[in-house]
């Protein structure tokens, strides 16, 4: 079947097309000046709450901002971002992403008929998504596309990882050793497909409480700044607990817009911060 529905020079003279078709990719990443792809080797530790906020704080400090949720299996960045229901439209050449927070959202949830559809796909269905949300979705020029990745070093952040080599890596673990020995993984993952890593951020470091004020490391702290530490990598910052962030993803408003005052808020801008300083 040809390509390019039969009007190229190929067709012509031979009666079908033999021309590959241009990669989509390439073109779409030299509109991108910055790529981090979120990591996590355990599930669980709030990776795509952080995805969320720090890229809606990204946008709240002026960026051209993109979020790619490649959670194949669970995409949960339309939950949080209030976008639940509404599936992605295309202009006839690309799909369109979808809006919230002054940043443009793709992600298998805005192409399922239902929210309670499963995809049950092995890994070359998957890698062929992948390709398709990076390249042919209109991301336009962007300042910094983050891409939200599932847990562990399987199919999805392989492909990710592979299609951007020039991504920059953010990873996310919460205090306890039983994470950050899982997230040590990710480290290495990293390592071996030559994927730099911006650093380390701390999930659910601690809980204070808004009515006495007293502070209970619920899950220990200062694990995500000893395994930062231990393989030589910036620590980027520490994320509380906070109710209101839990609140704000089941009601679909990321906390750094809707409480940009309360301390939870005021940490993920600070890894914002931490993020725009090295790109």
């Amino acid at each position: 079947m040809a390509d390019c529905n039969g009007n190229c020079a190929a067709c012509a003279s031979k009666g079908s097309c033999s021309e590959p078709k241009e990669d989509p990719v390439k073109p779409t990443l030299a509109k991108i000046k910055h790529v981090f792809v979120v990591l996590s080797g355990k599930g669980g530790v709030g990776k795509s709450t952080v995805a969320v906020n720090l890229a809606v704080a990204l946008a709240k400090r002026g960026q051209k901002v993109g979020l790619l949720d490649v959670d194949v299996h669970g995409p949960s960045v339309p939950k949080i971002l209030g976008l639940q229901g509404q599936r992605a439209m295309s202009d006839g050449e690309k799909l369109l992403p979808a809006e919230a927070y002054g940043v443009k959202v793709m992600s298998t949830g805005l192409i399922l008929e239902k929210d309670d559809e499963p995809i049950v796909w092995r890994g070359p269905l998957k890698a062929g998504v992948i390709k398709q949300f990076i390249g042919e979705v209109r991301w336009d020029e962007l300042d910094y596309l983050i891409v939200d990745c599932p847990p562990g070093t399987g199919d999805e952040p392989l492909s990710v990882c592979q299609l951007m080599p020039d991504a920059d890596a953010i990873l996310v673990t919460t205090p306890q050793q039983v994470a950050t020995l899982d997230v040590s993984k990710s480290i290495t993952f990293c390592n071996q497909i030559g994927i730099r890593i911006a650093g380390v951020i701390e999930n659910m470091s601690g809980f204070t409480c808004p009515h006495c004020g007293e502070f209970t490391p619920i899950f220990k702290t200062g694990g995500g700044e000893a395994l930062a530490k231990r393989y030589g990598l910036p620590f980027l910052g520490r994320l509380p607990i906070a109710t209101e962030i839990g609140e704000g993803g089941d009601e679909g408003r990321p906390i750094v817009e809707t409480v940009p005052d309360s301390p939870a808020a005021k940490a993920f801008m600070s890894v914002a911060d931490n993020l725009l300083s090295i790109g």
